[in-house]
């Protein structure tokens, strides 16, 4: 029954089927972060080959986790961050993220259209 509930809030909205340089939203989900590499900018390619460190790797992990306790089809509760030059990747979507400019939080919503983009 919750099943039949979630697929008919899904059937409302239909939007435009996301692509990023070719590859549709779900299978950007599924990339491992070699097939991503190849797919993004070749800034985010060097910054990727340097490999993540501890502080982008802990953001991804809280966002993880934040997703996993929200309710279905609802906004997961915001992370804050100082991190302005963390490279967008697909796991992120959906997320919502503050990010600190110096004085406050800005609170952004992580689009599909943000992936590859630093900061």
């Amino acid at each position: 029954q919750q099943n039949l509930e979630l697929a008919a809030l899904r059937k409302k909205r239909t939007f435009k089927k996301f692509t990023y340089r070719g590859v549709d939203l779900d299978k950007l989900l599924d990339l491992n972060h070699e097939e991503l590499m190849e797919l993004v900018s070749a800034r985010a390619r060097r910054r990727f080959s340097r490999g993540l460190k501890r502080k982008p790797m802990a953001l991804i992990k809280r966002l993880r986790k934040a997703k996993a306790a929200a309710k279905p089809m609802e906004r997961p509760e915001g992370i804050k961050t100082h991190l302005r030059n963390m490279i967008i990747v697909p796991e992120m979507i959906g997320s919502v993220v503050g990010v600190y400019n110096g004085k406050v939080f800005n609170g952004i919503e992580i689009k599909p259209e943000m992936i590859g983009q630093i900061g």
